[in-house]
C-alpha cells in the first residue's frame, strides 16, 4: 500500500476512534477512543471508562484490545492495527506489545504519561522480543482539541483551584428558581488547603441567633432555599455552606479525600472563622450526623439542634431493598440527581430538578457523592464511628440546648423507628415531628418547617 493511501486510511480510522472518544466524553469520562483494524476491517471499538467501571485499567485501548481478542478468539493480535486518539500510557503500551500488534497509531501526544516517545518509548526497546511499529500525530489537532474542550470548563476560574480538584462553571447555576442568593467564598481555612468553599450568608449579621444549615448527600445549599427565606425574613442570620465536593464548592477528584472527619473539621473551622454564637444547627441526612458532632467541641456556640430524616449508621443499612437500591442509584455515573430528589418530592418543577443536578455535570464531579454514600453505609469501627460515639455521649449527658426532629413520612430510607432511636440518644429531645406528605428530602417542605422551628426555638 503506498504512503498516500496509508495516510488516508489512518485518517479514516482515527475518525472512528474520535467517535468513540466523544462517546466517552458524553459519559463524563476523559474523551479517549480506540479502534482495532484487521486487513482493512473494523474489528473492535473501545472508549475510556475508568470512572463508570471503577476500574483503573479501563482505558480505551484496553477495552478495544479485549474486545478484539474475544472476537478473534486469540490473545495474539499480530496482524492487527490499533488506532487511539491519545498517546498510550505505559500500561496500554505494555498490553499492546504483549498482544503483538503489528502497528499502533495515535493522535495527540501525552506529555505527562505518554509511553510512545513523549515520556518514555516502550515500543523502541530492542531487548524486547517483539517490536510494534508506531505512528503519531494523525488528526492531532482534532484529537487534542477534543481533550482541551473537555477539560476547559473544569479548569475555568483556576485561581485558586487546585490541580486535584474540579470547579463547576458558574454558568451552571444561572437562573435557579427560588435561589437568588449571594454566594460567599472562603479558601484559607487550614483544612481546605487552598480549596474554595462556598456558603450562603443571609439575614442580619448582627442578629442574636444564627441558623447553620448542613445539607446531606447528594444535595447542596439549594435544599434550604425555602427555609433560608423564612428564617432570614424573621430577622435571624442564616448560613448554608456547600460541603467540599458539593454545590459551588471545589470538588476534590479522589473519593479518599472525602472522609467524614475531614468534612467535620472544615465545618468547625468555618464556625470558628465566622465566630458564630447562639447557633441552631439544622442538618439533613449525613449533614445531620455531621451537625451532631459539632457541639461537643465548642458547646458555648450552640443553642439548638434540628435533625431531619437522619439515622444512625447500622450494619444492615444496605441489606434492605430500598436502601440498597438507593445507594446503587446514587453512585451510578449518569444518574440525574434532580430526578432522584423528585422520586420522593414529585411536586418539584423541571427547573428545580435541574438545580439539584447543576453542581455535577458529569461523573468526574461526583467523588464526594460516591465517598459519602459508602462512608455513611460502612459499619466498620472507623473515625466516623468513633466521632459519633463521642458525640452521642455528649448529647446524652451534657447537651443543654433544645432539640427537634423532623421526619418526612414518605421516606423509604429513614423510618420513624430510626429517628426514635436517634432521639433516644439526645437529652430532652421530644418525639419526631412527622410530616405525612414529605419524603426523604424533608427541607423541600421548608416554609412549614422553618415556621415551626422559629416558634419552637424561640421558647426559652
Amino acid at each position: 500500500m503506498n504512503e498516500p493511501q496509508v495516510l488516508l486510511d489512518d485518517a479514516h480510522w482515527m475518525q472512528q476512534a474520535l467517535a468513540a472518544a466523544r462517546a466517552a466524553g458524553e459519559q463524563g469520562e476523559v474523551p479517549v477512543g480506540a479502534v482495532v483494524v484487521r486487513h482493512g476491517q473494523l474489528i473492535a471499538t473501545g472508549s475510556n471508562s475508568p470512572i463508570s467501571g471503577h476500574d483503573p485499567t479501563a482505558h480505551a485501548e484496553i477495552a478495544a484490545l479485549r474486545a478484539a481478542a474475544l472476537k478473534l478468539g486469540n490473545y495474539r493480535l499480530d496482524d492487527c492495527e490499533l488506532y487511539v486518539t491519545l498517546e498510550p500510557c505505559s500500561m496500554c503500551a505494555g498490553a499492546m506489545l504483549h498482544a503483538r500488534f503489528k502497528r499502533v497509531v495515535f493522535g495527540a501526544p501525552d506529555p505527562r504519561t505518554g509511553a510512545a516517545g513523549s515520556v518514555v518509548n516502550l515500543f523502541d526497546q530492542p531487548k524486547l522480543n517483539h517490536q510494534t511499529q508506531v505512528s503519531g500525530g494523525v488528526l492531532e489537532r482534532e484529537c487534542g482539541e477534543l481533550l482541551r474542550e473537555f477539560f476547559r470548563p473544569k479548569r475555568g476560574n483556576r485561581n485558586p483551584l487546585r490541580e486535584d480538584a474540579l470547579r463547576t462553571p458558574e454558568a451552571a447555576f444561572s437562573n435557579l428558581p427560588g435561589y437568588p442568593r449571594q454566594t460567599q467564598y472562603i479558601s484559607d481555612l487550614p483544612n481546605l488547603a487552598g480549596l474554595r468553599l462556598s456558603y450562603v450568608d443571609e439575614g442580619d449579621q448582627a442578629a442574636s441567633r444564627t441558623w447553620l444549615c448542613l445539607h446531606g448527600n447528594p444535595t447542596w445549599s439549594y435544599l434550604y432555599r425555602q427555609m433560608i427565606a423564612v428564617l432570614s425574613a424573621a430577622g435571624d442570620r442564616v448560613i448554608a455552606p456547600d460541603m467540599p465536593g458539593f454545590g459551588k464548592s471545589d470538588k476534590p477528584k479522589r473519593e479518599a479525600a472525602h472522609s467524614f472527619s475531614w468534612h467535620r473539621q472544615i465545618l468547625l473551622e468555618l464556625v470558628e472563622r465566622l465566630d458564630l454564637t447562639n447557633v441552631v444547627l439544622i442538618g439533613h441526612d449525613v449533614g445531620a450526623l455531621l451537625g451532631l458532632t459539632l457541639p461537643m467541641t465548642d458547646p458555648h456556640r450552640y443553642a439548638g439542634l434540628l435533625a431531619m430524616n437522619a439515622a444512625l449508621p447500622k450494619a444492615d443499612v444496605l441489606q434492605s431493598g430500598g436502601s440498597l437500591e438507593w445507594h446503587r442509584m446514587l453512585i451510578k455515573p449518569g444518574v440525574d440527581l434532580g430526578s432522584l430528589v423528585a422520586l420522593s418530592h414529585p411536586q418539584l418543577s423541571a427547573d428545580e430538578q435541574r438545580a439539584y443536578q447543576a453542581p455535577f455535570p458529569d461523573a468526574g464531579f461526583r467523588a464526594a457523592i460516591r465517598a459519602l454514600s459508602l462512608t455513611t453505609s460502612d459499619s466498620g469501627e472507623d473515625e466516623r464511628a468513633a466521632l459519633l460515639q463521642r458525640a452521642l455521649q455528649f448529647l446524652r449527658n451534657e447537651w443543654a440546648g433544645r432539640s427537634l426532629m423532623v421526619l418526612g413520612a414518605q421516606d423509604p430510607l429513614v423510618s420513624l423507628h430510626d429517628m426514635e432511636m436517634l432521639q433516644a440518644q439526645i437529652r430532652n429531645c421530644p418525639a419526631p415531628w412527622v410530616l405525612e406528605q414529605a419524603g426523604h428530602f424533608a427541607p423541600e417542605a421548608g416554609q412549614l418547617i422553618a415556621e415551626h422551628a422559629l416558634a419552637y426555638f424561640s421558647v426559652s
